[in-house]
């Protein structure tokens, strides 16, 4: 896998790819159409920040790449891939349990606080994505 060249793409199975955690600058692109929705990206070396209709989604730090992100009523979806280890932030109903599977390996059960983020750490190297799927329970 790849970082995200153009930021942000749509691609043809309904998700969307997004971040590139190799540029030094911060970079963003804004207003993308996709579904309905005007998405946001910023990213760059230390974060990947992704907002859909204005609300925060996803956040990464330090910056990360994504494919095939898919939010859904259930949960979310999605592979990563960065340099280092990143701690991820998404955006899910609040005060709710979700099933967490980082690798294909079972992560637990974890609870989003009262705004509804959930936390989770991964452990990324460059050479290859990881899957994270996060159910509700």
């Amino acid at each position: 896998m790849a970082v995200v060249s153009e930021l942000i793409r749509c691609e043809s199975d309904g998700t969307i790819s997004f971040g590139d955690y190799s540029l030094e600058t911060k970079s963003k692109l804004d207003n993308v159409s996709h579904q309905g929705d005007l998405y946001k990206v910023k990213t760059f070396q230390e974060i990947t920040k992704l907002e859909r209709n204005g609300m925060f989604v996803y956040e990464s730090v330090p910056g990360t790449s994504v494919e095939h992100f898919q939010a859904t009523e259930d949960g979310v979806t999605f592979t990563v891939e960065g340099p280092e280890d990143a701690q991820i932030t998404l955006e899910l109903e609040p005060e709710t349990e979700y099933d967490v599977k980082v690798a294909g390996a079972d992560a637990g059960t974890m609870k989003t606080n009262l705004g509804g983020k959930l936390n989770l750490s991964v452990e990324l190297d460059a050479e290859s994505a990881i899957s994270v799927d996060v159910k509700k329970c």
